[in-house]
């Protein structure tokens, strides 16, 4: 730095100056302490002033210290010293907690000062002897209130401090006058530094959010030890101790946890009742509502674009979709046209190779092999499809006498190998299944597992997909369904009707096959329509109608969806039900759809009545 000119002086610069730069340094040991205590008081000292001004502040509070006489000192008894107010007892009453080590060192030394037993004694007063003179009192207050910990351990147990909580009612009328206080107050117990303030009304959702947070999660170091009923020094051996150990252990913590729920009763009640909680949830919902009020606007308008752009598309839509259903409704015409075209076309070589052979009296003279030959015609009316019925009738048509009687004994005799075939197959499948029994019987060795024919396998396959698994008591309800609806007499336990189905799980996917086909066979045997006709006369078209609408294929799953659907869209008072009902189920008459609900009715009548027969049985 430049000195400053005086008056009448002159400076001269004879080289250029550097440009002045900042250089920051920072302050370690005493001075760092000197330098931050200069940065909170906001003044310039130096250190040396600051540890004079120190030593004089801790002069001037030796000399301020003023002790107050404890009036009930000379009654107290030093064996109940537990029950004792110890600062009271040095005469620092007034200040309590805040007393440093310093003070309380000065009270005692004036205390001993005043009330030793050699100064009493010397000035004629009467001393009791031993520890039961109140000096004892003075003592063990030093004792407590000089070690950290037990002054710790009698501070959280101050006898002067007030453990209330306000209630709401006076807390809605003065909030931060009643509050304040308390919280100021309970404040002493925290483990953290810097407690932030009730404030205001006026303070930030910030401030307020950050205090409720604060003691929400409020740390206290407040410990009960000092209450202690049992004193593990008086144990006489090493059980006894651990045992008023543990019993102390329980009684802290039970005590810990009251002055918890009392700290967040504390805490609690001040939040319902503060009014500016309620002032920040006001400003929150109308915040939320304008918002809420914003978007609503804002999608009510791009609902209407939205509506406006559908309304043009389902116009457009519409159009295309009257166009698909007009071309689709055609379609479909056509396509009943077409199979309409093809039934009577079906119907009428059918008719005519019945004519044709009837006009060649079957091409024999026998009555015997005419009857036979009526019977091979029937059966080529039936197995042959248009194709082979129209090449047929043709070869008929165009050849004499002879040449139409070979062509028919040689369709005849292709149709007779085919059958004989799927005979042999089924044989086959029979002979399996019988196998299948015997290999059964043999690991069972009961008298029930023999006897298994067809009917019954057919009538197992039935029970076990009507009772599915997760039925009550499944394999005594299918034992008894097969009981009630064998013809063969046998009866079946639900042992023997266990083993059967593992061994039909067991069996060739083939053969299971076969056998679904032959109790589908013998289905359409039962149920077909179309009666063999042996007489010369003509098939009724009634018959022929009817036979031509009847499928005798089996109901897919599908199918029985539909029909479930449409018997629960078209109740029973519906006009015309079951056409409506078969128009729902495309592939299926009216008559189909009547056959198929009265074996649905008939199925879950007997699995009623076997379920209740095993009930009953159960019961028994």
């Amino acid at each position: 730095m430049l000195k400053e000119a005086s008056d009448g002086q002159l400076t001269a610069l004879y080289n250029a100056v550097s440009a002045s730069e900042q250089v920051q340094f920072e302050p370690v040991g005493r001075w760092f302490e000197a330098f931050l205590k200069r940065r909170s008081r906001n003044v310039s000292a130096s250190f040396q002033e600051l540890e004079e001004e120190e030593e004089l502040s801790e002069e001037e509070e030796d000399e301020e210290l003023q002790l107050e006489e404890y009036p009930m000192l000379k009654t107290l008894d030093p064996k109940d010293w537990k029950n004792q107010d110890h600062y009271a007892v040095l005469g620092l009453a007034h200040i309590r907690y805040k007393a440093t080590q310093k003070q309380i060192k000065a009270a005692h030394k004036a205390m001993v000062l005043k009330h030793h037993p050699d100064k009493r004694k010397a000035a004629g007063e009467q001393i009791v002897e031993g520890d039961n003179d109140y000096f004892t009192c003075i003592t063990k207050a030093m004792e407590m209130l000089s070690d950290p910990v037990k002054r710790r351990a009698f501070d959280s147990v101050d006898p002067t401090f007030d453990n209330m909580v306000p209630s709401k009612a006076e807390g809605k009328e003065n909030f931060f006058e009643v509050f304040a206080p308390v919280f100021e107050r309970n404040s002493r117990w925290t483990v953290k530094k810097h407690v932030p303030s009730l404030g205001s009304m006026d303070a930030s959702f910030e401030d307020v959010d950050n205090f409720y947070s604060f003691w929400y999660n409020f740390d206290s170091w407040r410990e009960f030890s000092y209450l202690d009923e049992e004193e593990k020094e008086k144990a006489e051996c090493r059980d006894e101790r651990r045992w008023i150990e543990k019993q102390n252990r329980a009684s802290r913590a039970q005590r810990k946890k009251e002055e918890m729920n009392r700290i967040r009763t504390l805490v609690d009640t001040a939040y319902n009742c503060d009014p500016r909680i309620k002032k920040f949830k006001e400003e929150e919902k109308a915040r939320k509502e304008s918002e809420k009020k914003a978007k609503a606007d804002a999608k009510k308008r791009e609902q209407e674009e939205k509506e406006r752009a559908r309304q043009e598309e389902e116009a457009a839509a519409r159009m295309q979709r009257e166009k698909e259903e007009e071309a689709a409704r055609q379609a479909a015409q056509q396509a009943k046209k077409e199979k309409e075209v093809q039934k009577k076309a079906i119907k009428k070589e059918r008719q005519k190779l019945r004519t044709t052979c009837k006009t060649h009296s079957y091409f024999t003279d026998n009555e015997a092999d005419g009857v036979r030959m009526m019977e091979e015609v029937e059966k080529l009316c039936d197995r042959l499809e248009l194709t082979s019925l129209q090449m047929l009738n043709e070869a008929l048509a165009s050849g004499n006498k002879e040449q139409s009687k070979a062509a028919l004994e040689k369709q005849v005799q292709e149709v007779n190998v085919q059958m004989q075939k799927e005979k042999e197959a089924e044989m086959q499948a029979q002979q399996a299944a019988r196998g299948a029994e015997h290999t059964s019987a043999g690991g069972g060795g009961g008298a029930n597992n023999r006897g298994w024919n067809e009917e019954d396998l057919q009538l197992l396959i039935k029970a076990v997909n009507l009772f599915p698994a997760g039925t009550n008591a499944r394999w005594e309800v299918i034992a008894s369904y097969m009981n009630q609806h064998s013809s063969s007499g046998v009866k079946r336990t639900a042992k023997d009707v266990i083993n059967k189905a593992k061994t039909l799980q067991k069996l060739d996917p083939h053969q299971k096959d076969e056998i679904n086909r032959k109790a589908f066979e013998k289905f359409r045997k039962e149920h077909s329509v179309v009666p063999q006709t042996v007489d010369n006369a003509a098939p009724s078209e009634r018959f022929d109608a009817v036979s031509a609408e009847s499928n005798s294929s089996p109901w897919t799953t599908e199918e029985q969806k539909l029909l479930e659907q449409a018997l629960k869209t078209f109740p029973v008072n519906t006009p015309e039900r079951w056409e409506k009902i078969s128009d729902a189920v495309p592939g299926r008459s009216k008559k189909d759809c009547m056959k198929r609900y009265k074996e649905l009715v008939e199925m879950i009548k007997a699995k009623k009545a076997a379920q209740e027969q095993v009930t009953a049985k159960n019961k028994k």
